[in-house]
């Protein structure tokens, strides 16, 4: 070709390709970008609300760093000088303010987004926590400031240091005033927008130390909440509701609504539980309360309140030690009740948790839950993480949609990384871009590495998703939605992606260098179209003298779009599932640009507003009215209807008043129109609540038997079941009644024995049902197996409260293999697996008290495993098997047991010796170790039956069948504190023929214990006729003494008391209906009740009286004639008495402890009523009647409520008790000592002639006031001693002493012989006659040795180090061998109430005679009896024989 025609060839094709470039470039001519470059990445980066400008803080070089075009162009803030800039903080409400602070006196405040910066000075240096500065929510004192800092004086040691805070109301205009000294942190209450209320404007709150405090030296008690409104020249200590019991506090903070506080529990045996305490009003504080708080406990650093609505607050607790798994609580629109929102969350040792909400759309949240969370908590298991969402506020969730087509199997979901793998800053999936949510993560059935992962992206709130890039990029949304840039976030790189049509499409812009994305951030509201990219420049990349992160400003407005007319914009609305269209009472919907529209919204700085259309009113937007609680979905009284004094004043029967329907719209729910739940109703006045002094009574008649019933602890929620296999439900204690189910059979009802709000009805079938939450709510579940026929206890729960053990019937219905089967849930019967078959028990090793592995289960199975259950007998053995990691480890303890039980911190086992045809008495503390007891000669237990009555004052009393059958009655025996010793405390203690002893302990007073004693014995063995008599120790067993009469009756006449052994006699356990009617209450400490009689020895019942004392039974008074029931109210304040002896129809009740009775007459026609109940912690003044019509199957349940008696509340001042309501008792002040083992301890209780109300009103602690000189009082027999008529300890004949103890292994300087005493192990009793101790012999060790011995220890180092050596090795290869830390071995008191209440009904029940019916009749146990008591067991085979302390020697 000619050079012509080749240079015209060229300069055509030139052009060509010109004009399509241009062409190209004009289409789409790409974002404009610059490139600034900085020495460290910043600490903060900070957007001025709704303007252009930002701030970069390089908390390294301590530089500010200021643009004023988002970006574009840098310059350093020159009037701080470098190295000053510590602390950015931005003022909240006024977009023009800033802070910056340092590590001097003098700091800088900007008034102009940082065009310039001002010095002030404050006295002290700043204090170093996270929000050293407080603002004022409202605009008009936005210079209103709290400053915190640190105050330090020079002391002889050194520095003592204190944080102090100050305050200024003119910005730091002028020197800051002090507000407050020794404080952790103080707050404007007017400081968020959303904790609204009309509180005082200046009101402030402060976390400070009490001033009686020792400046330096802080103990947490003396932490407290303070408010002022004058800025602290007054302070008032905030009590929260609870008194001066207010202390503890441990934080204080303002989240959404609400104001929390969390203080530390300080009471005994609290194990360092947080309290929550709410108020949505600055006013009201209210405790919030959680669902199986055994379980759901706030324990410090244990706890983390999540972001929350103005709806709810949301907390993720840790529920178990040393993990990372939570579960996530919702509360209701106060705070004050939580519910279980989602079990197994993900969260890090930091704290945080794996929950974000969509932003801007109200009840739309996503967390991550770990799949195999049992794997983890066990074997330390790598997480696998999946994510839910939930689209009304907690109340339910669901896995996230994959998109489609990306799914091969089931299950299938989508899964993103959150909170706890973040990888940039701000809200993590969403923005506020209306709909648009991102996300990094994977499609399966669990989450993948986010090396491993894709982005996904949802443009409805997360109702569905689709993947936009292969591979994790960060991602960041501009111009309300209209532009997405997403940046690689797995490898360098040196360009980003962008779309401006919701991800359908994505184009790549270079930006000319290579470099690591570490934030990717545009203005707050996401409204402006530029965008700003922070990154690390690879070393290739950098510019000479230039720092390696880089600030990419990328401007979007470049792309050339037309703006957004009303024709390019839609209506979207969030959530558009059918099923959750409304939440709190509207639809949100927000304007938006439609997906196909090729232009930009351009509504700079215009947060995206939301439209509220309202929705009709439906139940879910309700919620129970005050006073109303809610049963099974349904709001139901907690009592009468309190009424104005304006209704009701007719006293015409059927006048009616407008009372409330029991619900309330939720508060700041905006339906409308639709159901009207909250419409008052017409009630009849005669179910109001009556005026003062009068009293509240309605009877509910069943038409079958109750043959159970059972209270929530801490609730107002009884359950009953008939015989007629129904149940019935009270939310109210009795008022109203609802059947539960009833197309359902049910066998039995559990109350879970750790977690107060947990209940199980047991069916004839596989279902069961369940609640969590005090029987508001019930859901159905199906166990492994039908319950068991073969008496062994269907559910047997554990500390963690979802793990649970069920025990069915296996291939019954065939019959050839019909067995016991054991199977267990760790997610409470969502999932089972088995545990073993052919049992007889199977059990949790761990309880509340015997802290060992809680893994481990323990077994009794039939070591031949084949054939009927049915039919096997003794030569089938019984073997306990222990399995640890949930039975996956087994390891067989016995060969054969007769049983085992639990007993506060004993494992107890029964073992069948098959050669000798006897039981011994095997005991552990640690599950794996067992040892025998050593007994007084005569009184083994292979040759004897045996009971089990107490161990909660560090000992074991055992009951010890002496005569068997008719007539039974036995030695009681007390142990050493490791049950290795038994000696004999009291003879001839009576026994019925089930093995239930009459012994017992009264409540809240530890160490005072009443017997009833055969004092015929050679009579009754003969004759078989007892005669009884009642014996009272105050020390623990150590003597024992007859009651002491009255001098005369309730009618005034003196008893004829002529003979030196008239006493006072009462009725004991083993004749009692309901064993957990108690003599006492720990609500009433020191007041006792008996039915008895004044003479030589026991009357019938039907010839005996009522009698109480006031003083822990030294002293008593017949309070009435004939034999009644009684029960404790109101901490004592009110007392109800029914006769036991023949039907009534009336009660009798006393408001000052017996001195007057009045009567109440609440039927017509008479009932036998056979027992009287009311809340465990007899608290409240509303009972029950159990009872039934005479000659009638019918049962009748009578409610009475004595409330309305009085409304006083009792007056109470803990800082100096006695001069209130209450007074300071003593069980020591009728006794000629003032001390009771060994120490004088002051109780609390409500004064006697005093009427009014004790409720919730907090208590003084009981305060020991001194410890005591030791006294005979404080000393019992030694091993192998009895007392003989003159009171002494004299050796049994035949018997040796035993051999002294020389260990000195608790650094005394002295040892002593043995005498024939030793010290009640429960006194604290000091110096005086110390009758325990012989000759004193010194201690080897530095006191025992001179300079001789102290010469060879240095010139011998080697020959003393070889011994050792040997010594050690020798150690280690003595396994299992037993070291018996003599009787020091301690544990918690369990004085506190509910351990003390406790002592009785759950001794009763747990051990049911294990031994007894295996020696005796060899026959089934009584599953559910009435009759049974928890954690008492009559066992033939020495329940405590010798409870060893083992330590692990490995």
């Amino acid at each position: 070709m000619a050079p012509w025609h080749r240079t015209a060839a060229f300069m055509w094709s030139t052009l060509a390709f010109l004009l399509c470039f241009a062409f190209a470039f004009a289409a789409d001519p790409g974002p404009e970008h610059a490139i600034s470059y900085f020495d460290n990445a910043p600490t903060r980066l900070f957007f001025f609300d709704d303007t252009t400008s930002v701030i970069y803080h390089d908390a390294i070089f301590g530089e500010i760093h200021v643009s004023h075009d988002e970006g574009k162009t840098w310059k350093r803030a020159d009037d701080i000088p470098p190295g000053e800039a510590a602390m950015f903080i931005e003022h909240p409400f006024n977009n023009r303010v800033a802070f910056v602070l340092t590590n001097s006196y003098t700091h800088y405040r900007t008034d102009n987004r940082g065009k310039s910066w001002r010095t002030f000075n404050v006295p002290e240096l700043l204090a170093y926590v996270g929000s050293p500065l407080s603002f004022h929510s409202d605009p008009k004192k936005w210079e209103y400031t709290l400053f915190q800092a640190t105050k330090c004086d020079t002391v002889s040691s050194g520095e003592q240091c204190r944080d102090v805070t100050y305050y200024t109301k003119d910005g730091f205009a002028s020197s800051p005033q002090l507000l407050l000294d020794d404080v952790s942190r103080c707050q404007f209450a007017h400081s968020t927008k959303d904790f609204k209320h009309d509180a005082h404007e200046d009101l402030i709150y402060c976390v400070a130390y009490d001033s009686s405090a020792t400046i330096g030296s802080h103990n947490i008690a003396s932490s407290r909440l303070y408010s002022s409104t004058d800025f602290f020249a007054t302070k008032q200590n905030e009590d929260l509701g609870i008194g001066k019991n207010a202390k503890g506090v441990v934080v204080f903070a303002i989240v959404s609504k609400f104001a929390v506080v969390v203080l530390k529990d300080l009471t005994p045996g609290s194990e360092g539980d947080m309290l929550f305490y709410v108020t949505v009003n600055t006013k009201e504080w209210a405790k919030a309360h959680f669902p199986h708080t055994s379980q759901a406990r706030l324990r410090e650093n244990a706890y983390t309140i999540v972001e929350s609505t103005v709806h709810s607050l949301a907390v993720d607790i840790v529920l178990q030690d040393l993990t990372t798994v939570g579960t996530l609580f919702v509360s209701n629109s106060n705070g004050t009740y939580f519910v279980e929102s989602l079990t197994d969350t993900n969260r890090n040792v930091a704290g945080y948790v794996d929950y974000d909400t969509i932003y801007g759309v109200d009840g739309v949240g996503i967390a991550n839950v770990i799949a195999n969370a049992q794997d983890v908590e066990r074997k330390m298991a790598a997480k696998q993480l999946r994510s839910v969402i939930t689209f009304n506020d907690g109340s339910s969730w669901d896995p996230l949609v994959a998109p489609r087509g990306t799914c091969s199997s089931e299950p299938c979901s989508l899964h993103l990384h959150s909170v706890t793998d973040l990888h940039d800053y701000g809200p993590v999936f969403s923005s506020p871009a209306p709909g648009f949510a991102m996300g990094v993560g994977s499609v399966g059935k669990a989450l993948a590495p986010y090396e491993e992962s894709n982005t996904y992206m949802s443009t409805n709130a997360g109702l569905t998703w689709t993947m936009v890039r292969e591979g994790a990029y960060q991602y960041e949304f501009g111009d309300s939605g209209t532009v997405i840039v997403i940046v690689d976030d797995e490898q360098p790189t040196d360009s980003i992606m962008y779309s401006t049509d919701m991800g359908r499409t994505w184009n790549t812009y270079n930006v000319g260098i290579q470099f690591r994305a570490k934030r990717l951030t545009t203005v707050t509201d996401s409204t402006s179209q530029k965008f700003l990219l922070l990154g690390q420049v690879t070393r290739q990349s950098q510019q000479p003298n230039e720092g390696r992160n880089a600030a990419i400003y990328l401007d979007f407005a470049t792309l050339g779009r037309r703006k957004c007319g009303p024709n390019d914009k839609e209506s979207w609305y969030a959530r558009a599932s059918t099923k959750s269209e409304c939440i709190m009472g509207a639809k949100q919907w927000y304007t938006r640009r439609k997906a196909n529209a090729d232009c930009y919204m351009g509504e700079k700085f215009h947060d995206p507003e939301v439209h509220d259309d309202t929705c009709p009113c439906e139940e879910h937007d309700y919620e129970c009215d005050y006073n109303y609680v809610r049963s099974d979905g349904k709001c139901v009284p907690t009592g009468p209807e309190r009424i104005p004094s304006t209704q009701c004043t007719l006293g015409t029967p059927d006048e009616k008043y407008m009372g409330s329907s029991g619900y309330r719209k939720i508060p700041g729910n905006k339906c409308q129109g639709g159901s009207r739940m909250d419409k008052p109703v017409s009630k009849d006045c005669s179910g109001a609540e009556p005026l003062e002094g009068a009293i509240v009574h309605q009877i509910h008649p069943f038409f079958s038997d109750i043959v159970q019933s059972a209270y929530f602890r801490d609730s107002k929620t009884v359950l009953v079941r008939l015989a007629d296999f129904t149940i019935w439900q009270s939310s109210n204690e009795g008022y109203t009644w609802e059947q539960k189910f009833p197309e359902e059979r049910f066998l039995a009802f559990y109350m879970h024995t750790h977690s107060n709000e947990r209940a199980y009805l047991i069916t004839d079938s596989n279902k069961f049902f369940y609640t969590t939450d005090t029987g508001r709510y019930w859901h159905s579940s199906e166990a492994p197996s039908p319950p068991n026929t073969f008496g062994a206890q269907v559910l047997r729960f554990q500390t963690k409260s979802d793990y649970l053990i069920w025990i069915g019937n296996a291939d019954c219905e065939a019959g050839y293999n019909c067995r016991a089967q054991a199977q267990y849930t760790w997610n409470n019967g969502r999932n089972w697996r088995l545990v073993e078959d052919y049992v007889v028990n199977c059990d949790w090793a761990r309880d509340g008290e015997l802290r060992i592995d809680s893994s481990q289960i323990l077994c009794e199975s039939y070591a031949d495993k084949k054939g009927s259950q049915v039919f096997f007998g003794k030569d089938n053995a019984l073997q306990l098997v222990s399995g640890t990691d949930y039975y996956a480890t087994k390891t067989k303890l016995f060969d054969h047991v007769a049983g085992f039980t639990k007993f506060s911190e004993f494992l107890v086992v029964a073992e069948y010796l098959p050669m000798r045809g006897t039981l011994n008495l095997q005991v552990s503390l640690d599950g794996r170790t067992f040892a025998s007891g050593n007994f007084p000669p005569g009184m083994h237990p292979d040759s004897h039956a045996y009971t089990v009555l107490d161990s909660s004052t560090n000992s074991i009393f055992l009951h010890m069948t002496m005569n068997e059958f008719p007539t039974p009655w036995g030695n009681m025996l007390k142990s050493n504190s490791n049950g290795t010793y038994f000696g004999l405390s009291i003879e001839n203690v009576n026994r019925n023929n089930e093995g239930f002893v009459d012994f017992e302990k009264l409540a809240g007073l530890d160490g005072i214990a009443m017997v009833n004693v055969v004092s015929n014995p050679a009579e009754a063995a003969l004759t078989g006729r007892k005669a009884l008599q009642t014996k009272i120790t105050h020390n623990d067993g150590g003597t024992w003494k007859p009651l002491s009469p009255p001098s005369v009756d309730s009618l005034g006449v003196k008893y004829p008391c002529k003979s030196a052994g008239c006493a006072l006699h009462v009725h004991g356990f083993t004749e009692r209906v309901d064993a957990r009617a108690t003599y006492s209450s720990p609500s009433v400490v020191g007041v006792v009740m008996a039915v008895g009689n004044v003479g030589d020895s026991l009357a019938t019942y039907t010839e005996s009286d009522t009698f109480l004392s006031r003083d822990g039974g030294f002293t008593w008074e017949e309070v009435h004639k004939d034999a009644h029931l009684w029960k404790f109210g109101d901490s004592g304040s009110i007392i109800v008495i029914v006769n036991d002896e023949e039907p009534t129809d009336h009660v009798l009740f006393t408001t000052d402890e017996g001195l007057t009775w009045r009567e109440f007459k609440f039927t017509t026609e008479k009932i036998r009523v056979r027992d009287i109940v009311t809340v465990p912690e007899d608290t409240s003044r509303k009972f029950m009647l159990l009872g039934r019509y005479p000659a009638t199957t019918s049962s009748v349940i009578v409610h009475l409520d004595f409330s309305p008696l009085t409304h006083k509340k009792c007056l109470v001042d803990n800082e100096t008790p006695g001069h209130d309501d209450f007074e300071l008792w003593s069980p020591s002040e009728e006794r000629d000592s003032l001390c009771l083992f060994g120490r004088q301890t002051l109780y609390h209780r409500r004064k006697r002639d005093v009427n009014c109300v004790v409720g919730d009103t907090p208590k003084a602690l009981d305060n020991i006031v001194r410890n005591c000189t030791c006294t005979l009082e404080d000393f019992e027999c030694e091993f192998n001693y009895v007392r003989n008529g003159e009171g002494k300890c004299v050796l049994v004949p035949g018997t040796t002493p035993r051999p002294p103890d020389d260990s000195c292994r608790n650094g005394e300087d002295y040892w002593y012989e043995r005498t024939p005493y030793h010290k009640v192990l429960y006194s604290t009793c000091e110096g005086g006659n110390r009758i325990d101790r012989g000759t004193q012999h010194l201690c080897p060790g530095i006191n025992g040795h001179g300079k001789i011995f102290w010469t060879m220890v240095i010139l011998l180092p080697f020959e003393i180090a070889a011994l050792v050596a040997w010594w050690w090795y020798k150690g280690r290869t003595a396994k299992g061998a037993a070291r018996l830390p003599g009787g020091n071995y301690s544990r918690g008191s369990g004085s506190g109430v509910m351990a003390t209440l406790a002592s009785v009904p759950w001794f009763l029940l747990g051990l049911a005679g294990i031994a007894v019916k295996y020696r005796d009749s060899n026959r089934e146990s009584v599953w559910m009896g009435h009759r049974e008591r928890g954690g008492y067991r009559d066992v033939p085979v020495d329940e405590d024989a010798q409870a060893v302390y083992f330590e692990d020697e490995e």
